[in-house]
């Protein structure tokens, strides 16, 4: 190997090892991080002496690992991960430390293997062109105007993280990205609507979008800002069962952070979780777009990559297809077995992108070839790879959702990838996902596509629980007013509830949903809309039936509809709350330091005088566990809006004067 390809830079896992001294041995300590530098948890390290191992240990959720008390010899560090090659570096302890070692892992099997090397005075990396100097790494490419160079970008995952400013200047602005308007709720007076009624949403979008715009140097769009799915992004440790339910229920009450007035109240579902390596057999039908706009690195070569992952997870139970559209529709790869790797990865390395998109045609081959392979009691999923550019075919929005609206019947749901800045079709790719019953998820990064089809592969991929529904009742005694944080595009009416001909949201295995309601006690001014004295109409002076409320300490009711996957008929799950403060509220604080995140970023009439401090030390008191170091990287995204908002602002005092 003479030199290492752009392609296989792309998915490199980089490694710093030092090693520090000690009287009875030496620490072997490092941080296992992804191209851009992201942390990256959960890598298998091990330490080896021939083919004995000596230890072993996970990445933790900041990327490190640790092996104590190495004595002197030589050694071999060896990495595995899914989705990547097997590495292995050796590595000679003495009394004095070795050089720093950058071990990077390529996309492909762990049963391939990359080695590098090192000892006290140089690093080789294996494959660098012989002009380079020890140590060195070679560069990619550079990128084309208006590319990102490589994949994934700086910590904390987004796809320009990293990049100099002269680079940042390159990209598109995002003018042509559209996204739905967001009303945001407002507060209800109980004693007119005391029903709160909204579809779950389990889509993930939003928050990895706003990480993109914060490490690309600049706060999102306010309506790219969906509160729910920036809490919905968190894993919680909610309980995981309800007598003969998939999911569990739990809630929470506490005192709203921004407002000490009020109250805050959480209610959480958690899916049963899929124990590792039970995956059912798999139908899978990438339908890729591989028109022109599709051409840059963050769009087409960033899916190409994250599809190479998921291949390396494929077994011989699973089938899986790739359908691309442009200016026609073709099939690249016809149903595979998934132990074809070979295969399917040369499929994936073909693909190319040039041409209009006719993502109408796509989407019709690919529901066909899903179906000709269908597996009962398996996972039939058609995934959507775009940046939501649909300008050929099927253009009309109405007939693509009545399309996939009529195609879900048939058991095969549809799930969304986003990818792409400039030209990023929000509200298409949203509303497609929610009317196909999956998930909507954006990828900045191969960090966060590594995330989405391979460690979570159960929950957006494993359907337990579809049309699920939730409709609160608050007591009047207790509540004068309530608001739902968030779902301002998941709002059904409270008919709605009882209805199983209404679609709503659906559940995989493992997900957890949450939703916030703000609650504010009797007689505190709520600010809620007042209704006008009727014309046509009084109040009767002995109404026939009178409203009389019923004595209880009960707050609130939750109410859960839910459905199996393959069910038409709805099942209720009731649970009550107290009206009283939880006593060790273990969910809350966070999810409300991602809620007043959200409301900053929105800069929401409802967020009071919460400030970024107050985010930030919120999340730090909260953080809680964090296996995978979302949370962590959570707070440096708000610190990181924080100055970006100092400097919107210092800017405009200085435009006027």
């Amino acid at each position: 190997m003479r030199s290492l390809t752009r392609a296989a830079l792309i998915g490199l896992l980089v490694i710093l090892v030092t090693v520090t001294g000690q009287a009875a041995g030496v620490v072997v300590q490092g941080t296992v991080v992804d191209p851009g530098g992201t942390a990256v948890p959960g890598a298998t390290v091990e330490l080896l002496a021939g083919t004995r191992v000596v230890s072993k240990t996970v990445s933790a959720a900041n990327g490190m690992f640790r092996f104590a008390d190495v004595a002197a010899g030589s050694y071999e560090i060896r990495v595995t991960l899914a989705g990547f090659r097997q590495t292995r570096a050796t590595l000679t302890v003495g009394t004095a430390a070795p050089a720093p070692l950058l071990l990077r892992l390529l996309i492909g099997s762990v049963t391939e293997t990359v080695t590098v090397s090192a000892d006290s005075s140089s690093m080789k990396v294996r494959g660098v062109a012989p002009n380079a100097a020890p140590g060195a790494v070679p560069p990619p490419p550079p990128a084309a105007p208006g590319s990102v160079s490589g994949l994934a970008g700086g910590r904390g995952g987004g796809v320009m993280g990293g990049l100099s400013g002269s680079a940042r200047m390159q990209m598109p602005i995002a003018d042509a990205e559209s996204y739905a308007a967001i009303d945001e709720n407002k507060f209800r007076r109980v004693t007119e609507q005391p029903l709160s009624t909204f579809s779950i949403d389990v889509d993930t979008a939003s928050y990895a979008n706003v990480r993109r715009f914060l490490n690309e140097g600049r706060l999102p769009p306010a309506d790219a800002v969906r509160v729910e799915e920036l809490i919905n992004y968190f894993h919680f440790d909610y309980a995981d069962h309800v007598q003969g339910a998939p999911f569990g229920v739990t809630t929470e009450l506490a005192p709203c952070p921004w407002n000490t007035r009020h109250k805050l109240a959480l209610i959480g579902l958690q899916a049963k979780r899929t124990p590792a390596g039970k995956l059912p057999p798999r139908n899978l039908v990438f339908l890729l777009d591989v028109s022109g706009s599709m051409a840059t690195n963050d769009k087409l070569p960033l899916v190409k990559s994250a599809m190479k992952m998921l291949a390396e997870t494929l077994t011989a139970q699973d089938r899986v297809a790739i359908v691309t559209y442009a200016g026609t529709t073709g099939v690249s790869l016809p149903a595979t077995r998934g132990d074809r790797s070979g295969v399917i990865q040369d499929a994936i390395s073909a693909l190319s992108a040039g041409g209009s998109t006719n993502g109408g045609a796509g989407i019709q081959l690919a529901y066909q070839i899903a179906a000709e392979n269908f597996v009962k009691g398996g996972i039939n999923r058609v995934i959507l790879a775009t940046d939501g550019d649909f300008n050929v075919g099927i253009t009309n929005l109405d007939a693509l959702t009545r399309l996939i609206e009529e195609k879900r019947s048939t058991g095969v749901f549809l799930s969304v990838l986003g990818v792409g800045t400039g030209n990023l079709k929000d509200a298409t790719m949203e509303k497609l996902a929610d009317k196909g019953n999956g998930n909507y998820s954006y990828l900045d990064s191969l960090t966060e596509a590594r995330r989405v089809l391979v460690a979570e592969a159960g929950s957006t991929l494993i359907t337990v629980a579809k049309d699920v529904k939730i409709q609160v009742e608050f007591n009047p005694a207790l509540v004068g007013a309530y608001r739902l944080v968030g779902y301002e595009n998941r709002r059904l009416k409270a008919r709605d509830f009882n209805d199983d001909a209404k679609d709503a949201g659906e559940m995989g295995e493992g997900h957890s949903v949450t939703a916030l309601y703000e609650i504010v006690p009797p007689g505190e001014d709520a600010d809620a809309p007042a209704i006008d004295p009727l014309k046509y109409q009084r109040p009767a002076a002995r109404p026939p039936v009178a409203m009389t409320t019923i004595p209880s300490s009960e707050l609130m009711t939750v109410k859960v509809r839910y459905k199996t996957p393959d069910g038409s008929s709805s099942t209720l799950v009731t649970v009550p709350v107290a009206g009283r403060d939880t006593a060790s509220p273990r969910h809350v604080g966070f999810a409300a330091a991602v809620a007043g995140f959200g409301m900053l970023l929105r800069d929401s009439p409802f967020k009071a005088d919460t400030s970024w401090a107050d985010v930030v030390a919120l999340a730090r008191k909260s953080r809680g566990a964090d296996p995978d170091g979302y949370r962590a990287e959570f707070i440096r995204l708000v610190e990181l809006a924080a100055s970006l908002d100092r400097q919107r602002s210092v800017g405009s005092t200085s435009s006027r004067r």
